[in-house]
């Protein structure tokens, strides 16, 4: 079981709460501050309820040194903006004198954890010395919860442990949209290679009762079934591999829904010429970018019957117009269910949530995943070692 902070008596304690404040920057300025700005809604009824925290996240990649451009500092103006109140700053030697200082209401934010190499190390030297700035540990960061370090995994051994708000939330939507979604549930696959999800479709085709099927992926399930493939972005050696899926598909009676017909093209370019055509006649100097038409209505029809949609992974080449026609389109319908009150819809990776804002249909979902890697994880059924952590704990 994990327990929720929002369930526990917080006034007059010291939360260290592990966050993923590791936005992007454009010349020292915050220039996406959605991570800091959710974290912040999650935590000001802490707040308000009388708790102190003090604040710990990455930032980039330093290595275990200590860079300047990977200093939160640059992010110490948006966190205090997003909470309504001042936020110390404090580097890793001055941390423990700042947070001993704190009162109610009071927010410290701690040097990049990554300027340590105990970090990444997971030390549990590093999470001892952590684990002394308060007398709560909050996970709030799902999107680092696959990372076996220090904060994430030995510092819940040294605390009370609880999950923050966002953590919370984003296990709910899993759990209901993988381990117990309402029926029929359908799973979206996109992306360039099969080769990077084996695991995901292993796992999906025996949890869902439909897989559609889409991007450079679908290109090898139809080159398994002997469709020619041109210049198409395709991966011949993983045949067995499609096979196995479908046979483990078959045996948990899900069903594979591929593209009946695609969109080609001769060049990869913006505005490029295009053919639509049968999924099994691409020219041998053609592309194939995109699924065509009837592959969308096809794929609306099978959505249209789903009470869950989970998403991972674009139809087609969407970063590139035109060959983000089918992936704008099932977005759209994903997205009517759901306001409708018709489906649940869940979605997550970093390509999947940029072509969702592209569509504009973000905010439609019922639920939008930040969570890269962890998000993958979870969808290949694999125990998160930060959520782990959470759920062998004691101490609470």
């Amino acid at each position: 079981m994990i327990r929720a902070i929002t369930d526990m008596d917080v006034a007059g304690k010291r939360l260290v709460v592990r966050a993923d404040l590791n936005v992007p920057m454009a010349e020292a300025k915050v220039s996406d501050a959605t991570r800091i700005t959710r974290f912040a809604a999650g935590m000001k009824p802490l707040l308000a309820k009388g708790a102190s925290l003090v604040v710990l996240s990455h930032f980039g990649r330093p290595k275990g040194q200590v860079v300047a451009k990977f200093s939160l500092r640059h992010i110490r103006d948006d966190l205090s903006r997003a909470l309504g109140r001042p936020v110390a700053f404090a580097t890793h030697d001055a941390a423990a004198d700042a947070a001993a200082r704190l009162v109610a209401g009071a927010v410290l934010l701690v040097e990049n954890l990554r300027f340590d190499a105990g970090e990444e190390a997971n030390d549990d030297g590093f999470a001892a010395r952590l684990a002394a700035l308060g007398d709560i540990y909050v996970n709030d960061a799902f999107s680092c919860a696959h990372r076996a370090h220090a904060s994430t995994q030995a510092l819940a051994r040294r605390l009370p442990a609880a999950a923050g708000p966002l953590m919370m939330e984003e296990l709910s939507a899993l759990q209901d949209a993988l381990e117990a979604p309402a029926r029929p549930s359908v799973a979206i696959v996109g992306g360039a290679k099969v080769s990077t999800k084996i695991a995901v479709l292993k796992n999906l085709v025996a949890k869902v009762d439909h897989v559609i099927v889409g991007g450079g992926m679908a290109n090898t399930f139809l080159f398994a079934d002997g469709a020619p493939m041109g210049k198409s972005l395709h991966e011949a050696d993983q045949i067995d591999t499609v096979r196995e899926i479908r046979t483990l598909a078959a045996a948990d009676g899900c069903i594979i829904h591929l593209p009946a017909d695609v969109v080609v093209a001769r060049e990869f370019k913006a505005g490029a010429a295009t053919e639509t055509m049968p999924a099994t006649a691409c020219p041998g100097d053609a592309m194939i970018l995109d699924a065509g038409p009837q592959a969308v209505v096809t794929f609306s029809t099978v959505l249209q019957r789903a009470r869950t949609i989970l998403w991972n992974g674009p139809l087609g080449a969407f970063e590139i117009p035109p060959f983000d026609v089918s992936t704008v389109a099932l977005a759209r319908v994903a997205a009517d269910l759901t306001r409708g009150g018709n489906a649940v819809s869940v979605a997550g990776g970093g390509d999947t949530v940029a072509a969702l804002n592209a569509a504009a249909v973000a905010d439609q979902f019922t639920y939008v995943s930040s969570a890269g890697g962890a998000f993958l994880e979870w969808l290949e059924g694999r125990t998160l070692p930060g959520v782990a952590a959470l759920q062998q704990t004691e101490k609470v």
